[in-house]
This record gives C-alpha cells, structure tokens and sequence, in this order.
C-alpha cells in the first residue's frame, strides 16, 4: 500500500498550485524537460496507449512560428515563457500497440472499428495533458495550460503531414507570483459528487 503524500506536496501539486501567466526569466534546462517526460510517461492510458506527443519551444524561431496561431491574450505571455510544449495527439497511436499493450488484440481492435480512435485520443489525451501539469509541479516548476489558439494553425506549422493534432498549449518556467489572478470559487462536494 501506498503512503499518502504529506500536507506540503498536496499544497505544491493541487491546495496552492496556480496557473501562471508569467514566468521569472530563468532557464529550464534540457534535463528538466526530460525528468517531466519520464513522470509524464508512467500515468496510466487506455491499453497503455500514450497517444500524445510533446513538441518543446525554447528558440525565438520556434515560438515566432507559434505566435500567429495564439489568440491576442495568450501571445505575449507564450512568446515571453521560458519554455512551451505543444501537447498534440498521435492519430494512428495505435501502431504502437504491439510493443505498448499487453493486449494482442488491442491494434486490431482500433483498426477495426475507427469509430473508437477519437474518443479514445481526446479521453487518454486530455488525461496525459493532466499528467503533464501535475508532473511540472512535481518538480518545481510552473504551468500555465491553454486553448485560446487556432488549432488549423497550429498543426500546419507543427504537423503538416496530418498525423499529429493539437490539443492544448502550455507554458512553463518558474512563475511569476505577480501573473496569477484571484483564485476563483471550486464548487464543493455537495454540488458535483455523491456516494451511493
């Protein structure tokens, strides 16, 4: 059995966790990007299916190629972040099945039925882009998660062959405590859950 992390990690990944518009101007190092990857790697999907891909933006180049796609409130902060990561979604994730799934059935399965191949990107997709915010805080860092950005942009810049979709847009660093807005109302237990 697991032990319950203690009342300061609970505050850094979920009680004071904020979403940051800014970013003090330091470094994330390449060995940083590459820790969050291999926390990122190890949250569960659907026939352990990782369908997303990650495309880091550290050069001028890179972020001037995405800043035509961000809507007018995301382009600065995106531009001035140390560091973006573009969170696409493979649609053909299911060729790796084979080597990923302890299931044989599991590429045939997708491959039979496409109709399963969106829900299952946009449900382990958006679960993995979970993961990707909890593993930044996990390691000191910031994030800052969007999507105010025209998608059909993004993926002619980034993915033109078609293969690779967006789905969100993150920017990370080390926050700026001045970026973050008033922490606004979470509904409670009461309003959105019961136990039957």
């Amino acid at each position: 059995m697991s032990t319950p992390l203690d009342s300061h990690a609970l505050d850094q990944l979920f009680r004071k966790a904020r979403t940051f518009n800014g970013f003090k101007p330091l470094p994330v190092s390449d060995e940083t990007v590459h820790a969050l990857y291999e926390l990122v790697k190890w949250g569960p999907t659907a026939f352990n299916s990782q369908p997303s891909r990650y495309v880091f933006l550290r050069s001028t180049e890179a972020k001037s190629r995405l800043a035509p796609a961000l809507s007018t409130n995301n382009r600065e902060k995106t531009v001035k972040a140390p560091l973006n990561v573009i969170v696409a979604y493979d649609t053909r994730f299911f060729e790796h099945l084979p080597a990923l799934s302890a299931s044989p059935k599991a590429k045939g399965l997708f491959e039979d039925n496409p109709n399963l191949v969106e829900p299952t990107l946009l449900r382990n997709g958006g679960l993995q882009a979970g993961y990707l915010v909890i593993a930044t805080r996990s390691l000191g860092l910031d994030i800052g998660v969007m999507t105010g950005f025209n998608a059909d942009l993004v993926n002619r810049e980034f993915f033109p062959d078609g293969r690779y979709k967006v789905n969100v847009i993150a920017n990370l660093g080390y926050g700026d405590d001045a970026s973050v807005s008033p922490r606004a109302h979470r509904l409670p237990f009461d309003e959105v859950a019961r136990i039957l």
